[in-house]
């Protein structure tokens, strides 16, 4: 079981407030990312919900139980850092094995739970390694492994793929997502990457300044964003805000429209503007594009699209995807 309850939950540093008050239900086998920008509070809520900081006011709750004021280790909770934060003398099975060890718990029963989790994590061929003989990613397992073995009710992850390079990025958080799929367990995954909340979450907790913007799943946050801000942060690359006489054409404060949703042509359009960069991807090409009377530009286009630098086009936007956003930066419906 790892259902775990915030109810008004605050955090201050003396006479500055991070976490203003939240309230998030999150239900046991959940995959729930926590994103946005840096200094939103996301990786102070996790803490809260880890018991690393005490909770200003307000109650949190795992399993129905009052865990407010409950020590760490009480909570059936574990936690992967962004830093790998292991034994550097100790070979992959010792740091594997070391929660379970500080517990008393015989070398049997050990050594059965280190090699069940080196076997979901790859990890079979390298416990007589030392952290210093292991890639990035490797070194990663190992501490998700630390956790595992704990069979905690839910795992805490920190930004954990952030000290890797691209690719490594990429496999670990296929890695992970099929962890959940094999483990059933809840996990609370902090990153400020909105690719990495898309594709990994089942539901997604957009922050801003410790305030909770909106929750839902990727696809619900994508098609029907709660606010401009929500709008300019989900999705990549990110949805084009306007503002100015366009807007107010329409009758709203600020119009968005999301990059792959606008028609582009040589012949005549509602907009015209002129091609600046062109990115060329394979599969897709973005264009950046100064547009008259609008400002700058993204459009997504499919396949390889032949325009350069200084090229005069024309963009429509496609009528049932415009978002209006008001003068609040709420969405209009």
């Amino acid at each position: 079981m790892g259902a775990i309850t915030l109810q008004k939950v605050s955090k201050s540093f003396g006479d500055v407030t991070v976490i203003p008050g939240v309230d998030l239900e999150i239900n046991d086998g959940e995959f729930v990312v926590f994103v946005g920008p840096s200094g939103c509070g996301k990786s102070t809520l996790l803490r809260l919900i880890a018991g690393l900081e005490d909770v200003t006011s307000g109650a949190i709750r795992i399993n129905g139980t009052d865990a407010t004021g409950m020590p760490p280790a009480k909570r059936g909770l574990a936690m992967v850092f962004q830093s790998y934060a292991l034994y550097p003398h100790m070979s992959v099975y010792k740091n594997i094995a070391f929660p379970l060890k500080m517990a008393g718990q015989d070398q049997a029963a050990i050594k059965q739970k280190v090699e069940s989790a080196a076997s979901v994590l790859n990890l079979t061929d390298y416990l007589d390694r030392r952290p210093g003989q292991l890639s990035g990613g490797q070194r990663q397992r190992v501490a998700i492994g630390r956790a595992i073995v704990r069979e905690p009710d839910a795992f805490l992850f920190d930004e954990p793929l952030s000290n890797l390079d691209a690719s490594l990025r990429v496999n670990m958080r296929l890695e992970i997502s099929e962890l959940h799929q094999s483990l059933a367990t809840t996990m609370i995954y902090v990153t400020h990457d909105q690719v990495e909340a898309m594709t990994m979450a089942d539901k997604i907790v957009v922050l801003r300044a410790g305030n909770i913007e909106q929750v839902g799943s990727p696809l619900e946050l994508y098609r029907n964003p709660a606010n401009a801000f929500v709008a300019g942060f989900i999705g990549s690359p990110k949805m084009n805000l306007i503002e100015g006489p366009e807007a107010e054409k329409q009758s709203c404060t600020t119009l968005g429209v999301r990059p792959e949703h606008i028609a582009v042509s040589t012949d005549g359009g509602a907009w015209k503007g002129v091609v600046g960069v062109a990115e060329h991807l394979g599969s897709d090409t973005f264009l950046h594009v100064r547009v008259e009377g609008v400002g700058l530009m993204t459009v997504r286009a499919e396949g390889e699209f032949d325009l350069h630098h200084g090229q005069t086009i024309f963009l429509t936007p496609v009528p049932d995807k415009i978002y209006r956003f008001d003068k609040n930066g709420n969405a209009i419906r």
